[in-house]
């Protein structure tokens, strides 16, 4: 979720009676490596394609290449992490009866994890520990004075390349191309969909908690509070149009 931009200024001297043509300065602040470095990072797309998306100014001409590598592995990680919970968030609600706890989990997702039983927690700890030390152990270089919380240099390591691909698809991408660039473009074109459906998550997610403690009369699960919305507008529009109705006869 990041975006650079070159800030260029441009002064316009109005011509005099004697000069025939306007004289123009353009002033260009000049782009930082980091800047650089992240317009050539997979996730500059549509809308944004003119410039890699940052509405908080993460990245300015002072940011270092070791750091956008780090934020770009901080934005792919939580992306996952979110589409998993956003996922996670619709299925837990709809399947209360599902037997693996005995049908004791129920009601909205932000209240589910207080339910569960003892063991679930400390099992949950330690797989997340396990994945965390093998994506450290694979991306992250050996902590030292200059290089603490760095990456490994993109020779070593490209962020979020775990080699995780159980299903083996883009093994099978890679079979069908036709050619070295094809499969490039086929590459570039999974990695925008990823970062896009990352960042829509990590929203996502975020609304569906936000919208379950927001809830007045408490929590409600998400499809309950979307069709009783619904269902409110509907009552609403109804009731505006009787009305109309009824004022227009009255008129007429």
């Amino acid at each position: 979720m990041f975006a650079t931009s070159t800030l260029s200024t441009t002064f316009c001297i109005a011509p005099r009676a004697n000069v025939s043509a306007s004289r123009k300065t353009v002033v260009t602040k000049a782009e930082g490596p980091g800047q650089t470095y992240l317009s050539t990072l997979p996730g500059t797309v549509s809308p944004f394609e003119k410039s890699p998306w940052d509405p908080a100014g993460f990245v300015n001409e002072y940011t270092t290449v070791g750091e956008v590598r780090r934020y770009r592995e901080a934005e792919l990680t939580h992306g996952r992490v979110a589409m998993l919970a956003a996922v996670g968030f619709i299925v837990g609600e709809n399947i209360e009866d599902f037997p693996l706890f005995g049908g004791i989990v129920s009601g909205p997702a932000i209240t589910q994890f207080q339910q569960l039983p003892r063991g679930f927690w400390e099992s949950l700890v330690i797989a997340i520990g396990i994945c965390e030390a093998y994506r450290v152990a694979v991306g992250w270089a050996s902590p030292t004075g200059a290089g603490f919380n760095q990456l490994k240099t993109e020779e070593e390591y490209i962020m979020g390349e775990l080699n995780f691909d159980p299903l083996g698809y883009l093994a099978g991408e890679e079979a069908k191309a036709t050619s070295p660039e094809e499969f490039a473009e086929k590459v570039l074109e999974l990695k925008n969909k990823e970062l896009n459906n990352g960042r829509l998550a990590m929203i996502a997610i975020s609304g569906f908690v936000a919208q379950e403690f927001a809830e007045p009369e408490g929590a409600k699960e998400i499809f309950e509070h979307l069709f009783q919305t619904i269902e409110q507008d509907v009552v609403y529009e109804v009731i505006k149009v009787e009305q109309a109705v009824e004022a227009l006869e009255r008129s007429g």
